[in-house]
């Protein structure tokens, strides 16, 4: 169930980084995949918090920093490229169930 709630937040991401991709290229919010990482992880202190797929082969990940409260969205083009579609702050980690009234998703 953890799982589903994850493969269905990954899709709602995927939707929104799909329609902020455009606005996320022409900000120079795109580059190299290991770039981006090492921004990531050495500015901010961020590690990959989830990861899955999107439409046209595209990865999307979400990475966080419990110290620092931060949190950056990605999209990975098959050609190598990253752009960074969302940020902001006070990150914090949460382990919940769906809702009972929801129903099982199996």
């Amino acid at each position: 169930m953890k799982q589903q709630f994850i493969a269905l937040s990954l899709g709602f991401v995927a939707v929104l980084a799909a329609s902020q991709m455009t606005m996320a290229q022409s900000n120079n919010r795109c580059a190299e995949r290991q770039v981006v990482l090492d921004r990531l992880s050495g500015k901010f202190g961020e590690a990959r918090q989830s990861i899955g797929m999107a439409p046209n082969n595209t990865v999307v990940e979400m990475f966080a920093s419990a110290a620092s409260g931060t949190w950056t969205i990605t999209v990975t083009h098959p050609n190598g490229v990253t752009c960074m579609v969302a940020a902001g702050t006070a990150f914090e980690q949460v382990d919940e169930e769906l809702p009972a009234s929801l129903g099982d998703p199996a």
